[in-house]
């Protein structure tokens, strides 16, 4: 039984087939936040997916988080360095609608995950 890789598409709000984290299906299992959590739980082990739909959820503020664009780009750069093409351009477009504070405040997160996984990893 495969997982079902899913992104959000800016046309239904919704989370659409493309190649992100989210299953179609964990909505069954306890709604938006658990979305949310079993992403963080995939970016802790290092799915690139899942850093990627971490960044669709807080750029767009959906699936039970508010709208924090340095949250998303955090997310993207791990999934930019990771070799995730589409979270290189959403990066871009974000940065547009940020302040140099927040970008060096969302690098200096990123920096910090990478940081506490390579100790997890340890």
């Amino acid at each position: 039984m495969g997982t079902n890789w899913v992104h959000e598409s800016s046309t239904d709000g919704g989370f659409a087939a493309a190649g992100g984290f989210i299953e179609t299906h964990a909505g069954m299992h306890g709604g938006e936040d658990l979305l949310v959590a079993t992403c963080l739980a995939a970016a802790a082990q290092g799915e690139i997916n899942a850093y990627f739909d971490l960044g669709i959820a807080y750029s767009t503020g959906s699936h039970g988080v508010d709208c924090d664009l340095i949250e998303a780009h955090k997310w993207f750069n791990l999934a930019a360095v990771s070799g995730h093409e589409e979270s290189q351009a959403c990066r871009a477009d974000i940065s547009e609608e940020m302040t140099a504070r927040e970008i060096a405040e969302a690098q200096r997160r990123a920096r910090e995950w990478i940081a506490a996984t390579s100790r997890k990893a340890a």
